[in-house]
């Protein structure tokens, strides 16, 4: 992924005529563009929009989408939702982390683990999202076809 700089984050701003009300939004596009934020660019909207750095920094933290390190170039997400945990996420996740040798919000080998709190996906639980695509009725031998499949694809 690319690294935000000063002048994409100002026009981002100004897109959004500098309205700091449009905070979650700013963040979004910058999310949506470039799927992290640096510290510099949370210091640079706190000054643009005149909003102090706890600010920024609170709404960044209370959105599980909004990251500050940079994420691997594909993203897996394990749903932690109650019909998913019935329904095995739970295992799921722990193979997953042993699998992956790491933890939640870490990135190894150009792989992002994260949790998620609903895909949506309840039917077929438990649902895992991977680069932005839900899939669902994932069991440990699922897992490793799409693990399979993302280093095939690299």
């Amino acid at each position: 992924m690319a690294t935000i700089d000063k002048q994409t984050t100002s026009e981002i701003v100004a897109e959004h005529n500098a309205r700091p009300e449009l905070l979650v939004q700013i963040l979004q596009t910058i999310i949506g563009r470039f799927g992290w934020l640096p510290e510099e660019t949370i210091r640079q909207l706190a000054d643009e929009l005149n909003l102090s750095r706890a600010d920024v920094h609170g709404v960044v933290q209370y959105y599980h989408d909004f990251r500050t390190e940079e994420p691997g170039r594909h993203i897996i997400k394990i749903c932690q939702a109650e019909a998913c945990q019935a329904m095995g996420s739970n295992a799921l996740t722990e193979y997953a982390k042993k699998t992956l040798a790491m933890s939640f919000h870490d990135t190894e080998n150009d792989i992002t683990l994260e949790p998620v709190y609903c895909l949506g996906n309840c039917a077929c639980a438990p649902a895992v999202m991977v680069d932005g695509k839900t899939i669902g009725r994932v069991d440990e031998q699922r897992f490793n076809a799409l693990l399979e499949n993302l280093r095939g694809a690299d």
